[in-house]
């Protein structure tokens, strides 16, 4: 099997310990293959898709969750999204040159990461926390520790156009019998874990690596990939929302109207009759330009 574009679950069994191991290449380069983000944009990206996909298999959420970091800084931000159907995509904005920072707080100033589940049925929720932990996955920790009261480890990295991630969560557990000092012990070997492993040891090699002495149930691999999730419909629908009356006006001065997504850059453009059509019967079908 392939190791990369995969997420793989994964128990410590006897214990209340499971994990997570991603690794992106073809979903994390189509990222980057839309835009011209500078390198430690393209970075902070990659471990933004990296974190996404891992939270979503933590949380198993019916909808899309979203990873969206804003700040003060040269670059304002960072956003990554994800759905169970494993469809990842992401995005940044910039202005000027950035330098060479070192952190995400370095590259962001301050600001905020908001973490947003959009359930297809049931209530939106978003969690806040600040950028004022050096790395993404420090953020997260205090996410996960604030909100959720689960204790919550992440290892992230993205180089060389590979993006990867660990994760290690403690769940509650009544078993007395279940070994105590599993989680200690399990965070302690996977800060031996390097980037390097993170990026390359097949996910079974890297498991056997820090949890030979353990007993680990491995569950299927799921496929990941970049997909994005605008559409006709999504377009229409925020364009309605609009009014009738202001996008002819647009038209009458601009010839025609258009909105590019921009996450895949993919172009939607509309005449006065798709705007009639539209207000008569919103699932007429607009054309769409790619």
């Amino acid at each position: 099997m392939s190791q990369f574009d995969f997420i793989q679950r994964f128990l410590i069994d006897h214990s209340p310990v499971r994990g997570e191991v991603v690794r992106l290449k073809d979903s994390f380069q189509k990222v980057l293959d839309k835009h011209d983000y500078p390198a430690p944009i393209q970075k902070q990206l990659g471990e933004m898709l990296a974190a996404v996909a891992l939270l979503t298999a933590t949380v198993k959420i019916d909808g899309i969750l979203s990873l969206q970091a804003r700040g003060s800084g040269s670059c304002s931000l960072l956003m990554a999204e994800s759905n169970p159907g494993g469809d990842l995509r992401a995005i940044a904005r910039w202005e000027g040159d950035i330098g060479q920072p070192e952190t995400l707080q370095q590259l962001m100033g301050n600001g905020q990461l908001v973490i947003t589940m959009e359930p297809k049925n049931g209530q939106r929720y978003q969690g806040i926390v600040s950028l004022q932990g050096e790395t993404l996955a420090h953020c997260l920790e205090q996410y996960f520790e604030q909100s959720e009261q689960l204790p919550s480890r992440l290892w992230l990295n993205a180089e060389q156009g590979i993006a990867s991630g660990f994760m290690l969560q403690a769940l509650p557990s009544e078993n007395t019998e279940q070994d105590k000092d599993a989680w200690e012990r399990a965070v302690s070997l996977a800060e031996t874990l390097t980037n390097e492993e993170l990026s390359t040891l097949a996910f079974e090699d890297l498991l056997h690596r820090l949890y030979h002495q353990e007993e680990i149930r491995i569950f299927d691999a799921s496929a990941l990939q970049f997909n994005c999730t605008c559409s006709e419909d999504r377009v229409k629908k925020a364009m309605i929302s609009v009014g009738k009356e202001e996008l002819l006006e647009v038209i009458e001065e601009r010839g025609s109207l258009e909105s590019q997504c921009q996450f895949c850059n993919t172009l939607y453009r509309f005449n006065a009759a798709d705007v009639e059509s539209m207000f008569d019967d919103p699932d007429a079908p607009s054309p769409v330009l790619h």
